[in-house]
């Protein structure tokens, strides 16, 4: 055998084994990175996956819409933000309209003032923020139970009129 053929041998054994070495450190690199990373991040929820038992605002249509959480009266965080329009709107001689709904679960009587509850802590977002008393008017709905959903029927609408 000559020295030859035997550096062809080395040259062909450094060729298989060198990528994969290279293949085996890749690897465990990889591997090390993605352990270090822990498990794989969830996506943003977007508006549409919203969960609708918490409690919220939400302005449709120049209607502020505080949803509430079953049970209780806590307005989301962010109420005074989203009643800037309407509180623009009172300073100019308009109308606050405040209508309370409760859902079909429950007492109907304990609801029915659970709603008044809900409009009483708006009422006194618009208060605290200097809206005067004489532009905010409780109405109580004709028809208590709010449409949709239980967690859409728990709510205080603010109309502008």
């Amino acid at each position: 055998m000559s020295v030859q053929d035997q550096d062809e041998g080395t040259r062909s054994a450094f060729a298989i084994l060198i990528p994969l070495i290279v293949l085996v450190v890749g690897f465990v690199v990889g591997l090390g990175i993605h352990k270090a990373k822990g498990p794989a991040a969830k996506p943003m929820a977007t508006a549409a996956a919203v969960d609708e038992s918490q409690a919220r605002v939400v302005v449709d249509n120049g209607v502020v819409k505080f949803y509430f959480e079953s049970g209780k009266a806590d307005l989301a965080a962010g109420a005074a933000e989203a009643l800037v329009d309407a509180m623009q709107a009172a300073g100019a001689g308009k109308k606050l309209v405040l209508s309370g709904f409760h859902d079909a679960t429950g007492n109907p009587e304990q609801n029915a003032e659970l709603a008044k509850q809900r409009a009483l802590a708006v009422r006194d977002v618009l208060l605290a923020v200097g809206v005067a008393e004489a532009a905010i008017e409780l109405k109580k709905p004709e028809q208590l139970t709010g449409a949709g959903s239980n967690a859409e029927a728990r709510r205080v609408d603010v109309v502008v009129e």
